[in-house]
């Protein structure tokens, strides 16, 4: 396969990536480790080298957007950045001297269990009930809507902050940002408004993937010409998506076509990793 040929694959196959990811909000990553690993045959430390590279570009455009119309709690994600960053890098380090089938492996279940949260039905629901940290380190805020402005409140600052580190570890180690993981710990342990968890999430992400890169960049494993095809494919794909989901009055479809195809290349990555192939 020539370079031209493999780099016009690369661009198709991330721009799929990035309308798709876009659309259910779970990013790029999940399916471009699998396209570059399982049919261009790339070793999996070089496919989540890309990968971050392009989590960190989608990230940082859409979460400019998203913190000028104020939704986003700053304060809460640089404070749980700590957690993030502290993970990733730990993540990035162990998945150099991890074996790459169990990387694949891992990576098929965390897929699966993203797909299966994507599909979940979620309800927005708002807390005035404020925790001593979250007063301390002034977490609490509030967002604007149609009708004004809604106040909430922040609970159980610790074991979001836990999960956090987990969420962190799971990103250094497979390349994604895991916005799942981070919008489960925001909504589900500290009770903050879906809205703000997702907005929040994609800030935090390419904060994330930037701390796991540095570990990925010292050992060569970031290709410039591998990574400036995954990004420029990405952006344009999520570019796209953000444009559909706009005039689409429901994504709960397109949610499913997605976890129809997650789940598939989590069923290759598995199966791959189990018999040794990648």
């Amino acid at each position: 396969m020539s370079v031209l040929v493999f780099t016009i694959i690369i661009l198709i196959g991330s721009y799929f990536a990035g309308l798709l990811g876009s659309l259910t909000g779970l990013g790029g990553g999940v399916v471009i480790i699998p396209l570059l690993t399982l049919l261009l045959k790339v070793d999996i430390h070089y496919a989540i080298g890309a990968s971050l590279v392009s989590v960190i570009a989608t990230s940082s455009g859409s979460a400019a957007a998203y913190v000028k119309e104020g939704i986003t709690n700053l304060r809460l994600g640089m404070f749980l950045e700590i957690a993030t960053t502290t993970g990733a890098m730990c993540g990035a380090i162990l998945a150099i001297y991890i074996p790459t089938h169990f990387i694949a492996v891992l990576f098929g279940v965390i897929l699966i269990s993203s797909a299966i949260i994507s599909l979940q039905k979620k309800a927005e629901h708002i807390t005035l009930q404020k925790s001593y940290l979250a007063e301390k380190l002034k977490l609490n805020s509030s967002y604007p809507n149609g009708n004004g402005t809604i106040e909430y409140g922040v609970s159980k600052v610790g074991g979001g902050f836990l999960m956090m580190l987990f969420a962190g570890i799971i990103s250094g180690l497979l390349g994604i940002g895991s916005g799942a993981l981070k919008v489960i710990a925001m909504d589900s342990v500290m009770r903050i408004p879906f809205k703000v968890s997702t907005t929040t999430s994609n800030f935090m992400i390419g904060v994330t993937a930037s701390a796991s890169a540095v570990v990925y960049l010292q050992r060569g494993y970031i290709s410039p010409g591998l990574s400036m095809p995954v990004v420029i494919g990405v952006l344009l794909g999520a570019l796209t998506g953000s444009k559909i989901l706009v005039n689409t009055t429901s994504s709960r479809g397109l949610r499913w076509v997605f976890a129809v195809v997650v789940i598939f290349l989590a069923a290759q990555m598995i199966y791959n990793g189990v018999t040794g192939k990648i």
